[in-house]
């Protein structure tokens, strides 16, 4: 018996329907929205660790100090309250002793050498984020990925490249924060970790903040620098760090990596450099050459390639 008109006719609107898959995608657009946010948001804070009238390692503790509170606030008066699991605990417990070294270090490469310079090397975690995805979690990349990486860290050398230092402290300065992208790599993951056994950002954040706070204060008061912010402005600039970097910016990453491949997260971060740059040739007059800028865009459009290859 052949169908009604009308009944062909609806069948065939409803088939031309979009799917409800963009529905289910919606997490993961919003995911990427906020991580990129949050890149934008930590890509301030070598700019005020410059402006900081603190030792470098007490910046880095007032800025997880001070934003102990405000995140632990957010996390109680969230909905997600039940107690984490064992897993959550060791993994946000080692994210906080990853981020007190990858502070500690690139606090003080952001003295010794450019913002350029200290943002972007501390930002070549994404291969050793992709390779430890591969070797501990036999996690597949694809080859646009790859190219995408390879492209994204290249653009990113090539916007470093002519502010690299061959002699003096500049030179302690590009070490120091090459070897914070490992400590960072590490944290990364760990946050990784804990969010899949079902941490929730706000409480990722707060406790593996408050560990690393914990692990910096009696590093930052053996140095022989200033510990207390000693002018208005340098409290501000501290708390600055605490809300703009640490609770607006690691709160934002914590909750995309819940929704985004951890690989992939560290290839959109390289955006916080690019930005970086662009702020202290702006505000430090670090100059910054027509190819540093071609170097910008190879980095973002390196990390669009490893947006379409997840």
């Amino acid at each position: 018996m052949n169908e009604p008109v009308v009944v062909t006719a609806y069948r065939t609107v409803a088939a031309s329907r979009p799917s409800v898959r963009p529905a289910r995608d919606r997490p993961k657009t919003l995911a990427l929205a906020a991580l990129i946010a949050g890149a934008c948001a930590i890509a301030f804070a070598p700019i005020l660790v410059r402006l900081a009238d603190t030792g470098p390692v007490a910046s880095a503790f007032w800025r997880c100090a001070l934003a102990v509170p405000l995140l632990w606030a957010w996390a109680l008066a969230g909905r997600a309250t039940g107690d984490p699991s064992r897993m959550s605990l060791r993994a946000l417990a080692g994210a906080g002793a990853f981020f007190a070294a990858d502070l500690g270090l690139w606090h003080f490469a952001v003295l010794f050498t450019s913002v350029a310079n200290a943002t972007l090397l501390g930002n070549i975690s994404p291969i050793f984020v992709t390779l430890a995805g591969w070797l501990l979690w036999r996690q597949k990349v694809t080859s646009t990925y790859l190219v995408g990486m390879a492209a994204a860290i290249g653009g990113m050398l090539v916007l470093a490249g002519p502010n690299f230092g061959l002699h003096g402290t500049r030179v302690l300065g590009d070490a120091l924060a090459a070897l914070t992208g490992v400590f960072y790599a590490g944290y990364m993951l760990s946050i990784k970790a804990a969010r899949d056994a079902g941490a929730s950002a706000a409480r990722s954040t707060a406790t593996s903040t408050t560990v690393t706070a914990l692990v910096l204060l009696p590093v930052a008061l053996l140095q022989p620098h200033v510990f207390w912010p000693v002018s208005a402005s340098g409290w501000l600039t501290v708390i600055g760090l605490a809300v703009v970097a640490q609770v607006l910016g690691q709160g934002l990453i914590a909750y995309a990596f819940a929704h985004l491949p951890a690989p992939l997260c560290s290839v959109i971060l390289l955006v916080q450099p690019v930005l970086a740059a662009v702020l202290a040739w702006m505000l430090f007059g670090e100059a910054i050459a027509p190819a540093q800028f071609f170097g910008g865009a190879i980095v973002l459009v390196g990390a669009w390639l490893s947006k379409k290859g997840s």
